[in-house]
């Protein structure tokens, strides 16, 4: 099963759960401004995060959701971090549903305090849905 992890993070925290997934999976995540981000080659399964700013997802992540070329895409997991909302979830699945992509129901959602002490629940996660 091939994986790829695309995530933007302004703060780290996001950045922290999608290298959790990463391990798991045995790829490196990558953030979806930094070169290399495109997918060019079909994955089976692709986790996308980010966080809610000003009530929407950032500009550069919606961008980027934009430009996926679904067929090269199984499904996707979202998740997110954020200090109090969980609304970031359901933007970047809509994006990615907008494009014809599978969305797998499942999420995975922290809130930014508690990343460092559950990071092992993301792991768990990872492992879950693949």
């Amino acid at each position: 099963m091939s994986v790829a992890v695309r995530y933007l993070s302004k703060s780290g925290n996001t950045k922290k759960v999608a290298e959790a997934f990463a391990r798991v999976a045995g790829v490196d995540a990558i953030s979806v401004d930094q070169e290399g981000a495109k997918i060019t080659e079909r994955v089976d399964t692709l986790f996308i995060g980010g966080a809610l700013y000003a009530y929407g997802i950032d500009n550069v992540l919606k961008e980027y959701i934009a430009g996926i070329d679904a067929s090269k895409i199984g499904r996707a997991v979202v998740f997110s971090t954020s200090w109090l909302s969980k609304h970031a979830l359901d933007l970047i699945a809509k994006g990615l549903k907008e494009k014809g992509i599978e969305v797998v129901s499942e999420t995975f959602y922290l809130k930014s305090k508690a990343i460092d002490s559950n990071i092992a629940a993301a792991e768990e996660f990872a492992k879950r849905v693949l």
